[in-house]
């Protein structure tokens, strides 16, 4: 079973996430789309990918709705057939991060947790007023993931990450344009079409420049990222046996506030 849709207009391809209406993922999307941007890496008449969405949420992260303690054990340490957990991923993750061709997000509604990961991946994110951006991961009660700790303080700086850090708090489009996480906010029925615009302005440009100057800014990088995402499964693993993670989990599925007692 897909979860992505993939499609070419002239010289940018499409990726569009088809897990209506929050797109939550797992091992097996996170793979497909890593499948999908390295086709697209290879082939010489695509010159930049736009990944989008179905549905309400651009990317939610991992399903923890049901508020279930087992579903948290499958996130931190994969399930019985070796497939769901973090690790798969996170390696997986790392895949989308190695490509050379130019990336545009186009974030329409809410990217919250691992969804903010995936959202910052791309070179590019084009947001609107209603999307609501959230590193949630201390709401939850466990350590953010997908590399977040690298890629959200080169975005917005080290002061505007602690903040969405420590608060797991939601913000809009537009806050997100003003700090920076995204590049621009357009009305709520234009992000796509500007997504795809500034693909295809980026795809007009002599594609071996630009992927050579892609592959100098991110010199090293991908090395870090792994490093982070290493160090992030490994807290994550030891917080998602608390109590407090237990607790954050279980009041997000409820819809309440949390409870926690350090513990």
């Amino acid at each position: 079973m897909t979860g992505i849709h993939v499609e070419r207009d002239g010289l940018v391809g499409l990726v569009e996430l088809r897990r209506p209406p929050h797109n939550f993922f797992d091992e097996h999307i996170v793979r497909e789309i890593a499948d999908a941007f390295e086709d697209l890496d290879a082939d010489p008449d695509c010159r930049a990918i736009v990944l989008a969405a179905q549905g309400s949420s651009f990317c939610a992260g991992a399903d923890f709705s049901a508020g279930r303690r087992p579903e948290a054990d499958r996130f931190a340490a994969g399930g019985g057939d070796g497939l769901g957990g973090a690790a798969n991923i996170y390696r997986q993750g790392l895949r989308l991060f190695a490509i050379a061709t130019p990336v545009v997000a186009a974030v329409h509604g809410p990217a919250v947790g691992g969804g903010l990961g995936l959202a910052l991946v791309a070179d590019f994110r084009i947001t609107c007023p209603r999307a609501r951006w959230s590193a949630n991961f201390s709401r939850l009660g466990f350590h953010p993931g997908f590399a977040l700790t690298v890629t959200l303080p080169e975005l917005v700086g080290g002061q505007h990450a602690r903040t969405l850090f420590y608060t797991g708090r939601r913000i809009d489009g537009r806050e997100a344009a003003a700090i920076g996480l995204a590049d621009e906010c357009v009305d709520d029925d234009r992000v796509r079409e500007r997504s795809m615009e500034l693909a295809a302005e980026i795809a007009s440009a002599a594609p071996l420049v630009v992927q050579a100057v892609k592959r100098t800014l991110a010199s090293g990088r991908l090395e870090r990222l792994s490093a982070a995402t290493d160090h992030e499964l490994a807290e994550q693993v030891r917080l998602l046996a608390t109590e407090d993670a237990a607790e954050g989990i279980a009041a997000y599925a409820q819809r309440r506030p949390a409870e926690f007692k350090a513990r």
